[in-house]
């Protein structure tokens, strides 16, 4: 499908120098990085603000061009777009594509670009109504950049294994998954969304994921993992298996790693009101133990456990839960650091590699957590 296109019109361009950034008052969720990304606008998918402006400014790599999907555009009509409007402008070349609003929709879904800077401006007068927009961006090295299930075409059979590409963003777009990463997620769960929640892809960098539609199942068990919460679902006819492409090289890719020996900083010895003792020992922190747990002492700053695998170790993720004791306790964030010796210890920073990574923990006693490694972990030690 071709899209309006136009000559560069004064205006149109971002304030801000800066690539990769976005300036104004109504932008919403974004996340950009020099692959790919996700922006909306200012309360998506609730009615977009009054008299906002939203600029964006998309940087590929040199020699890349830029891909740009079209989640939603829901715009209030007017004519010529005149009010409210999306309008994308390719610097290099002085085209313009747009303006676009509700009643002048881009003609197709994907827009191909054959740029590696593009500038997206969103501006906004008094409204009644519209969604506002929701788009993402890869690029020319990773077609094919999905939201929902819905967009993979054309439909594969059950069992057939396909490729879509994720882009980086997914976590925090409008929409609901049902299911978890063992038993699988309904179909009608956004598909992108649901590769974050099942640790195949981070949702700071993106990625290619393998999934397949396999014959669906009577319930769908929710689950907290990977920063989100996902729903307890009915009956579906088909649902979706995401697939660990390293697995196929390794089959115990998804084992349990035994622990050898617990260690940490410090522990809590109860007396309790009826003069018994309790140890909260590290030993009891494996998450197959009945019973209590392992508790740092009371008022301990920087409490950590500490866990030898026994032998170094390519490590995937970790599942953590709170104490089943009648004591409602639990652990809500953590940092990981790992060791190969037990001396030298190293921060673990995630894909974006800047930060040491705060992982969500639980928000209950009961529940479990799941939190993968992306990139996984060579080590023996872990903290």
């Amino acid at each position: 499908g071709s899209h309006q296109r136009g000559k560069l019109r004064q205006g149109t361009a971002c304030l801000s120098p800066l690539r990769g950034v976005s300036a104004g008052n109504g932008c919403g969720h974004t996340l950009m990085t020099p692959h790919s990304g996700t922006l909306s606008s200012k309360n998506y998918p609730g009615t977009y603000p009054n008299h906002t402006m939203c600029c964006w400014r998309l940087q590929a790599p040199p020699g890349t061009s830029l891909l740009l999907a079209f989640g939603d555009v829901d715009l209030e009509p007017s004519e010529h777009c005149a009010h409210s409007s999306l309008l994308l402008a390719d610097p290099q070349t002085g085209t313009a594509y747009g303006p676009y609003c509700r009643n002048s929709v881009p003609s197709a879904p994907l827009l191909v670009t054959n740029s590696s800077t593009v500038t997206i401006l969103f501006n906004s007068t008094s409204h009644r109504s519209g969604r506002g927009l929701l788009l993402s961006y890869a690029t020319s090295q990773h077609p094919g950049t999905h939201y929902t299930q819905e967009h993979v075409s054309p439909d594969p059979p059950l069992t057939l294994c396909f490729s879509v590409y994720c882009p980086a963003g997914c976590k925090d777009i409008h929409g609901d998954i049902w299911g978890n990463p063992s038993q699988g997620y309904r179909d009608t769960s956004v598909l992108c969304k649901a590769a974050v929640h099942a640790g195949v892809i981070a949702d700071e960098l993106g990625g290619q994921v393998t999934l397949s539609r396999e014959k669906g199942i009577t319930l769908y068990e929710s689950a907290f993992a990977n920063g989100l919460r996902s729903k307890r679902g009915s009956l579906s006819e088909k649902r979706l298996i995401f697939h660990k492409v390293y697995c196929v090289l390794s089959p115990a890719c998804d084992d349990v790693l035994e622990v050898v020996a617990f260690n940490a900083s410090s522990w809590w010895h109860e007396v309790d009101v009826v003069g018994q003792d309790r140890a909260w020992v590290a030993e009891r922190a494996a998450l197959s133990t009945t019973g209590h747990s392992w508790a740092a002492e009371p008022g301990t700053e920087a409490a950590w456990l500490e866990l030898d695998l026994g032998t170094r170790r390519n490590v995937t993720g970790i599942i953590t839960k709170g104490s089943s004791e009648q004591h409602n306790y639990y652990v809500t964030s953590y940092h990981v650091s790992f060791s190969r010796d037990g001396k030298n210890w190293r921060p673990y920073r995630g894909s974006s590699g800047q930060e040491d990574k705060v992982f969500e923990g639980n928000v209950d006693s009961q529940g479990e957590v799941s939190n993968a490694f992306i990139p996984s972990m060579v080590a023996r030690y872990i903290r």
